[in-house]
């Protein structure tokens, strides 16, 4: 990882190229991915290509590589000790990932990421959203903060539902309020990638439903990958889904013709219940 005022201007350059000036068909490119954690090998030989502005499901059983695949897209995986990656290359919108140049902190500001569990900090409403903004950008003026937060909060639909209240504690909201704010405060600082790790596991239906509606609406703007265990999630809301096991990318391609013609007999059990 680069540090220092010097490296991180000498990363701006590449770092830069992760947000394409125009939309490309392809956002991330996977190439013969080998991952490990420690001596135990986690991805094996993974060649995906996910476009852009579009949504794509992982899919696959408790275990199987879909987390550590997500965590590697911005490079989340650099913080666990012993993770590595032992073979290949990630890409997006061309640029390796893992050039030197690249400086993992402004690459996760190109690439969001949204947990299972809802994770608002112990802060406002207001302070949730304009964190980014504040540590990300340096300073900036009230009017520039307020507007920002107000763009966020209307980009994740809860503007109208918190709008009087925004210096209240994010920790009153609701569930599926709570998780739609950590979406909004990883969409101020302008992503172009949203990652969400089972955003739904832990919301009610209707909660659910909510965020469903959010994702078909941000995809307009954003390439989004989201990992499910939920096949009647990833049928609803993904345009292409990828069904992992044990390591091992086994099938993927269109949603419609994954859920309804698999051609992998894998892919056909588990989503048919048989496995997993």
């Amino acid at each position: 990882m680069t540090t220092g005022t010097s490296a991180t201007r000498a990363a701006l350059p590449l770092a830069d190229k992760l947000k394409p000036k125009r939309v490309t068909p392809t956002a991330i490119e996977v190439d013969q991915l080998d991952f490990a954690y420690g001596a135990k090998q986690a991805l094996f030989d993974v060649n995906l290509e996910l476009p852009a502005r579009r949504v794509t499901a992982f899919i696959g059983p408790s275990g199987c590589g879909k987390t550590t695949l997500l965590r590697c897209f911005n490079r989340m995986n650099d913080l666990v000790p012993e993770a590595r990656l032992t073979r290949g290359a990630i890409r997006i919108h061309s640029a390796d990932i893992h050039a030197p140049e690249v400086d993992p902190t402004l690459l996760r500001k190109r690439v969001g990421m949204v947990f299972q569990k809802s994770n608002p900090f112990p802060k406002s409403i207001y302070d949730n959203v304009a964190y980014g903004l504040r540590i990300q950008r340096g300073r900036r003026s009230r009017v520039q903060l307020d507007e920002a937060v107000e763009r966020a909060l209307r980009a994740a639909a809860l503007w109208d539902e918190v709008r009087d209240r925004l210096h209240d504690s994010g920790l009153a909201l609701s569930g599926g309020q709570q998780q739609r704010l950590c979406i909004a405060r990883a969409l101020a600082v302008e992503p172009d990638i949203l990652l969400m790790d089972e955003p739904c596991a832990a919301l009610d239906p209707i909660a659910t439903a909510k965020i469903e509606e959010l994702i078909a609406e941000l995809k307009r703007r954003y390439t989004i990958v989201i990992v499910t265990h939920s096949m009647q999630q990833a049928a609803r809301c993904s345009d292409k889904t990828c069904f992992f096991y044990m390591g091992r990318l086994v099938e993927s391609g269109d949603t419609q013709q994954v859920f309804s013609k698999p051609a992998n007999p894998q892919t056909a059990a588990y989503i048919s219940g048989h496995f997993g």
